[in-house]
């Protein structure tokens, strides 16, 4: 894997311990590996309380990147009320910045850590979101991938594959669309159904129900699908993610 050469424009602190999130790329040796890896996996080893909590910070996101940063308190509520969860914050934006936080139980540092992000101009990482949730899934174990995002501007069969070892590795992917792009559409329930996960639609004027569809997938991520099916009967949000599930 190589890494992006160019430097961050942004003056902000980098939000990572080593830097940015490869490019991703492919060769023979790199899928036997992964192959090999994947198999070694035992089920103690499926990654339980691990949640990557992934975001599109283009500019066109700008509005709703406002509300993800307080509605995601309740997200950590909910896990909180269930068990520990740790939670590895990713996000991407300008030309070619994609970032990510070490594993973090302090919901109060995440909060510090969306808050510094400001969005801008760019296009679509979901790639890179998805190969580093496959490298940790790998590495440390993961139990769930949320992601928020609005388009897809990227090969979206090499999206689907690495989707496809998601799914391997037992990581379903919550995909959260903003929205009525329809590629993007097309690509995140592929991505959804590949993986194990689920697909939803929120837009500016859906707070609630995006607070809702946070809270299910940090239930899943702390408790698993148990944890799930008991929020389901209370929940709508948790309701959706589960029918897909099923």
């Amino acid at each position: 894997m190589t890494r992006d050469p160019s430097t961050p424009k942004s003056t902000e602190r980098p939000v990572t311990r080593g830097g940015r999130v490869p490019e991703t790329s492919s060769s023979a040796a790199d899928i036997a590996a992964f192959v090999a890896k994947a198999r070694a996996m035992t089920p103690g080893q499926a990654g339980s309380g691990r949640l990557i909590f992934a975001l599109d910070a283009t500019i066109s996101r700008q509005p709703t990147w406002d509300m993800a940063c307080r509605l995601q308190a309740e997200m950590f509520r909910e896990a909180g009320a269930i068990g520990g969860l740790m939670v590895r914050l990713v996000y991407y934006r300008g030309l070619s910045e994609c970032r990510a936080s070490p594993w973090l139980s302090d919901t109060a540092q995440i909060a510090r850590l969306m808050s510094r992000i400001e969005c801008e101009g760019g296009r679509t990482q979901i790639g890179r979101v998805l190969s580093d949730a496959r490298r940790e899934a790998i590495a440390s174990g993961v139990r769930a991938i949320v992601f928020v995002g609005d388009a897809m501007e990227e090969d979206v069969d090499a999206l689907c594959a690495t989707a496809g070892e998601l799914g391997l590795l037992k990581v379903p992917c919550f995909m959260f669309q903003e929205g009525h792009d329809p590629a993007a559409e097309t690509a995140f329930r592929e991505i959804a159904r590949l993986s194990g996960g689920a697909w939803c639609r929120f837009d500016t004027g859906s707070a609630a129900q995006l607070r809702d569809l946070l809270r299910a997938a940090a239930a899943y991520a702390a408790g698993g699908r148990e944890a799930l099916m008991r929020l389901a009967r209370t929940t709508s949000g948790a309701a959706a993610l589960l029918g897909q599930m099923t």
